[in-house]
């Protein structure tokens, strides 16, 4: 007889009085075996293990939001306007508004999630709540993959601005040479020892690079919009304005194509921040929220104003040969380059500068974000219970520590900041999925429990949101595909080595029964990708729409799959109190 799958009770303050009320009726400590007791005892105590006390709740609003906000207003804004007007010519200004509607959809059902899963890493919990220990742990660590690889790809962000001053530290097609890498490891390096500092010192540092960070690139748009229009003429403006000319050179179809390929995505996708570091705020119902969906607003505005003022500043010569081979003077550093030929000298110098204070910031709050995932997988006994140790200032050096030896290693296949940029796109956009998933089985299982924020229709919202990922991962091509989906295949079969042979856990205890709809969630997007248009890379089978058509049906499909997969109500309310403990 299939479990129940609703708490039939009344509001509930909390996930203990959730399991009382419904627990005990039936009896459900009775039927706990040995494996699920030692789980609890490990989780219920694994906060304080390390040092005898947990992490320090220095976190406010302004700080979380701004934390955010850092971590989505880095290298995108320097580099993604000019990716997009080659994608998308001036229709690149929808690709900025779509991506920013998608990223909120997603960002919202994150926000309902972080409200009962407020604290460090709660991305890594929220998968073992749905579906258990074994999709958790899998999940962790996709994540840890998904997070540190950018203050890399920042680094080279810096690195690859510097190299228009300081020559030789990138190569043809913006590879890094020798010398290029060991200063972007040293970068990296940096911003891993800053995170030793304890978290207010570190959030007071963000937020005044995140002003800084803000006010460059509005300034920027500002200046743009205005020296532009006087020099090519206002929107409306026909004949040779560059916003008719060149049609032919681009398709509207590379409005979605950008999201992906541009960095449009990468750049929205700093938001989770705050949920990362919910653990370290003393009030995250309410802080958590606000600021996951401020910094996606704030974000959004900064983005479609600098988009709008790229494209009000090109010159229709500039794109006489298409606007795939848009060409200026200084185009590598395309924002400095603009100001300059537009005579605005101190802007220019101005860019330069940002060019290495914006990325760097965002490295560094991605150190420190990366870091809470990897303690939180310790924590959950998804790794070493070593990532879980703190230093006087209660801050998990080791995992800071790891998440820069990491970062360094990811240099070597991604040796570029386009290439870096489509690997994170698209590791971020599918474990994003996991999201609206977590959401819809907590609503059904557990319709009663007290959330801080709810988000408004999240049985429309979060099968969208679902949809969207899912589309992400399509656009960005079957090559992209392919070698994101062959990590995914790497990644299990090293937790399979972890669990059999390290671990030696028992096979009972593998959770097999949650995890299968992974394997055909993933196969069947590969699939899709592998039949799309070749604008897409794939065979052409599918055109560039009936594509995105089987992909939204498909992701349906697959969230019954979660759904019935996942974990009974009883079982999902044990769990919730687990990580309870550990806050």
């Amino acid at each position: 007889m299939a479990p129940a799958r609703k708490l039939m009770v009344a509001p509930l303050p909390n996930f203990r009085r959730s399991l009382r009320m419904f627990g005990h009726r039936r009896r459900l400590g009775s039927t706990t075996n040995n494996s699920r007791e030692r789980r609890v005892s490990v989780m219920s105590t694994s906060s304080g293990t390390a040092t005898g006390t947990g992490l320090r709740r220095d976190a406010g609003i302004i700080g979380l939001l701004f934390a955010s906000t850092t971590s989505m207003i880095g290298s995108g804004w320097l580099f993604g306007a000019l990716h997009a007007s080659k994608i998308a010519g001036p229709l690149s200004l929808l690709s900025w508004i779509l991506g920013a509607v998608i990223i909120m959809l997603i960002a919202l059902c994150f926000a309902e999630l972080a409200s009962l899963f407020p604290r460090s890493g709660a991305l890594v919990h929220m998968s073992h709540a749905s579906h258990g220990e074994g999709l958790g742990r899998v999940w962790g660590w996709m994540l840890f993959l998904s997070y540190v690889a950018v203050p890399s790809v920042e680094a080279e962000s810096i690195v690859t601005y510097a190299n228009n001053l300081y020559p030789h530290l990138v190569g043809s097609g913006g590879i890094l040479t020798t010398t290029g890498f060991v200063a972007c490891a040293v970068l990296v390096g940096l911003l891993a020892l800053l995170n030793l500092l304890a978290i207010r010192w570190l959030l007071a540092v963000n937020n005044t690079v995140t002003w800084w960070k803000i006010a460059v690139p509005l300034l920027t748009a500002i200046v743009l919009i205005v020296a532009g229009a006087h020099e090519v003429g206002p929107l409306w403006t026909g004949g040779t304005s560059v916003w008719t000319a060149a049609s032919s050179s681009y398709d509207p179809n590379g409005v979605f194509i950008a999201l992906p390929a541009a960095g449009i995505v990468f750049s929205f996708l700093g938001f989770r921040t705050a949920i990362d570091l919910g653990g370290e705020s003393a009030n995250p119902g309410r802080n958590i929220p606000l600021a996951v969906i401020g910094a996606v607003l704030l974000s959004a505005l900064v983005y479609i104003l600098l988009q709008l003022g790229f494209l009000n500043s090109v010159k229709p010569q500039d794109i006489a040969n298409g606007w795939g081979q848009l060409n200026f003077p200084g185009v590598k550093g395309p924002f400095a380059g603009l100001a300059m030929v537009l005579g605005f000298g101190w802007l220019a110098t101005l860019l330069y500068i940002d060019a290495a204070i914006s990325p760097a910031g965002t490295g560094l709050i991605y150190v420190t974000a990366g870091s809470r995932i990897l303690f939180a997988n310790g924590e959950m006994r998804a790794g070493p219970r070593v990532m879980t140790r703190l230093n006087s200032g209660q801050i998990p050096w080791v995992s800071v520590v790891i998440m820069w030896v990491v970062g360094v290693i990811f240099l070597l296949p991604f040796p570029a900041w386009q290439k870096m940029v489509d690997y994170i796109s698209d590791i971020t956009a599918l474990t994003y999925g996991l999201g609206p998933i977590v959401l819809l089985i907590l609503r059904r299982d557990h319709p009663d429990l007290r959330r801080p924020f709810r988000v408004v229709a999240a049985s429309i919202v979060a099968p969208i949101a679902f949809i969207c990922c899912n589309l992400i991962i399509l656009w960005s091509g079957f090559a992209t595909v392919t070698w994101m989906f062959a990590i995914v295949v790497i990644i299990f079969l090293l937790y399979l080595a972890y669990f059999y042979l390290v671990a030696r856990e028992q096979s009972a205890d593998f959770g097999w029964d949650h995890m299968w709809w992974l394997g055909t969630w993933f196969g069947g997007m590969w699939i899709v990708s592998a039949l799309s248009g070749h604008d897409l890379g794939g065979y052409g089978f599918l055109g560039f729409w009936p594509a995105v058509a089987v992909t939204a049906v498909w992701s349906l499909v697959v969230i019954e799959l979660a759904k019935r997969s996942s974990l009974p109500a009883e079982e999902t309310a044990r769990i919730l109190i687990q990580i309870e403990r550990t806050m």
